[in-house]
């Protein structure tokens, strides 16, 4: 008698959609662990095509829309979209089984090189090796402090393990875009499917 085949991990669409309004931010985001589209409105053009490159190269179709009081600064809207893309992708992960858990990646963007790693821990924390050249400070209205507020909250929401370290830079652009590329592709890593067990001896993620 033949043995049962090993079950194969769930096969479910992996996805998340969150809702989020406050006095200062309406957010609706979608994301589907799947290769697809991104569309992207934050009202914020390079966080925009910040968010392009996640989806893009985090191999996620992704749908973001975002009202903010730009008025104000892009603040809260970057917080706030990191925030509800965090939610979302812990609602996608919520069956762990069959993980790869671990993420690692190196992305060159010309002069620029950047290296991230993700642990899908259900234990949220960033370490951010990051020193970005002095002076500039705006790339088009993007304050790039925004950058790691970005990542922290999407980090605490989705409860994961961050470590992104630049290796090196000059242009500050070619910096922020190595330091999405490579998390996205990290968190594409960490969130495929390769075996059928829970990646941990605990039992629980």
């Amino acid at each position: 008698m033949s043995a049962s085949p090993a079950r194969r991990p769930s096969v479910k669409p992996r996805a998340g959609r969150v809702a989020r309004k406050t006095r200062e931010t309406d957010v609706a985001l979608s994301l589907r662990l799947a290769p697809g589209p991104a569309v992207i409105s934050t009202g914020v053009p390079f966080f925009d095509h910040m968010l392009e490159q996640l989806g893009k190269h985090g191999g996620m179709a992704l749908e973001v829309k975002a009202r903010g009081d730009l008025e104000v600064d892009a603040h809260h809207t970057v917080e706030d979209v990191g925030i509800s893309l965090g939610e979302a992708l812990r609602q996608a992960l919520s069956d762990k089984t069959g993980l790869a858990r671990y993420g690692h990646a190196i992305v060159p963007l010309d002069e620029a090189l950047v290296e991230a790693v993700v642990d899908l821990s259900g234990r949220p924390h960033l370490t951010w090796n990051a020193d970005l050249p002095s002076g500039k400070k705006f790339i088009g209205t993007y304050d790039v402090d925004l950058t790691r507020d970005f990542f922290q909250a999407l980090v605490n929401h989705a409860a994961l393990c961050l470590h992104v370290n630049v290796r090196y830079g000059r242009n500050l652009h070619h910096i922020v875009e190595a330091i999405f590329k490579a998390s996205a592709r990290a968190l594409r890593a960490a969130t495929a499917l390769e075996g059928t067990g829970l990646p941990s001896t605990k039992g629980v993620l």
